[in-house]
């Protein structure tokens, strides 16, 4: 129990240096709300390591102290939205199986984006954010396969931890 809860603080702190280390590049994609979500990188390692449920856990905390530290009100509830949504679609998928970690990180990406626009098309009350939705997919694509190789490759070499 005792080795649970500390890997739980280092995913949990890997996951806010990273939100942190996200802040400090200066990459804009053009299109507001895109990153490339380096902390999601912790939450795929997190799904294949950790229990769903501690995996879950650890998306909310990680969302709501990075909002805290980094963001504001609205940055959490587009992030919970978008890591809630993506979360639960790569959980789905992994369970399904027939999926590689980049397939499923690829889900989670677009997941993510659509989760945020829909808290968008309800905080601005209209739908016509919905424009976004190619540009979003392919964001989520994009960044899902890097965070998606990034993970396999850490997976492959991540000592065997037991939970």
């Amino acid at each position: 129990m005792k080795s649970r809860v500390a890997y739980f603080g280092i995913f949990t702190s890997l996951a806010l240096i990273f939100s942190y280390v996200e802040t400090l590049i200066p990459v804009n994609f053009g299109i507001p709300g895109v990153k490339l979500g380096l902390a999601n990188l912790i939450i795929v390692i997190a799904l294949y390591k950790m229990k769903i449920e501690e995996t879950f856990l650890l998306s909310i905390v990680r969302v709501l102290l990075s909002g805290f530290i980094f963001g504001n009100y609205f940055s959490i509830i587009y992030s919970l939205a978008g890591g809630l949504l993506s979360l639960t679609a790569m959980a789905l998928l992994k369970r399904a199986g027939g999926f590689s970690v980049m397939g499923i990180s690829i889900a989670g990406g677009v997941f993510h984006n659509i989760g945020q626009l829909v808290v968008a098309m309800l905080v601005v009350e209209t739908f016509s954010v919905i424009y976004y939705v190619p540009v979003l997919l392919l964001a989520g694509m994009l960044t899902g396969l890097v965070i998606g190789i990034v993970a396999n490759e850490m997976l492959k070499r991540l000592i065997s931890i037991i939970w």
